[in-house]
């Protein structure tokens, strides 16, 4: 008998090439997982998660799951874990779920966070989970451009994800809040292509300095090309906040 646990995964992603294992000494934070599990279980075990986030996004809500043969309570579980991990990973929640439970297929929403400071200098305790952007942003186009990204749209024009893959993708929340020198977006959908959001984020930042017209943003998703939607916006203001099941 196996038991399937569900976890909760706080991460700075800063020192780490993304969430899936690649090898050849690469960190990845599905792979410190792994090791860890490895030693408390005395096994390899196969850890699923949610999403796959790219090299220096951060986490707040990723959620994985993974098949083990042995009893462990949640609460000792998530212990052993803390105690193995790297002190920029943390598991936040652990509990012990039905063995149907999939992480990956099971996700009914995920909602993500993008930071950016628009001032001169960034403190060195912001840095890591802001993206730094000096110069003047007209944050009322910014704004008004959030709105076309909601609904039911083909995102081709804002992923570099494999061409034969369906490109149909759901926005039921793009929401911009900004307070001094800090803009703060937040996207909610049931699931994103690659670089889907910082290539929408770099779009709207586009639009802030005047690179793009905010009256065109229909035009390039009518492209269904790339090359037409401009900047990818820097991974360390990128956060997966959370991730919804029923």
């Amino acid at each position: 008998m196996r038991n399937n646990y569900k976890i909760i995964i706080h991460f700075d992603g800063t020192e780490y090439k993304g969430w899936q294992y690649q090898g050849h000494g690469i960190r990845t934070i599905q792979e410190e997982l792994v090791n860890a599990l490895k030693i408390i279980s005395k096994q390899m075990v196969t850890v699923t998660g949610s999403s796959r986030t790219d090299a220096g996004v951060h986490s707040t809500g990723l959620t994985a799951n993974f098949y083990i043969g042995i009893n462990i309570d949640a609460e000792s579980l998530q212990r052993a874990f803390n105690s193995l991990l790297p002190h920029d990973i943390r598991i936040a929640d652990c509990e012990l779920v039905d063995p149907s439970f999939n992480s990956r297929f099971g996700a009914k929403s995920k909602t993500y966070i993008y930071r950016i400071f628009n001032g001169k200098v960034t403190s060195p305790f912001d840095s890591r989970f802001y993206s730094h952007v000096s110069y003047p942003l007209n944050k009322k186009k910014m704004k008004k451009a959030t709105k076309y990204f909601i609904g039911e749209k083909d995102f081709s024009s804002f992923t570099s994800d494999d061409p034969h893959k369906n490109r149909i993708r759901t926005i039921s929340e793009f929401k911009m809040k900004s307070k001094g020198d800090e803009i703060i977006f937040t996207i909610k959908g049931k699931s994103f292509l690659r670089y889907m959001v910082r290539n929408m984020v770099g779009a709207i930042i586009d639009v802030g300095t005047g690179k793009i017209d905010l009256k065109k943003i229909p035009e390039i998703f009518e492209a269904k090309d790339r090359r037409a939607a401009g900047t990818t916006a820097d991974p360390e203001g990128l956060t997966l906040a959370s991730v919804k099941y029923d």
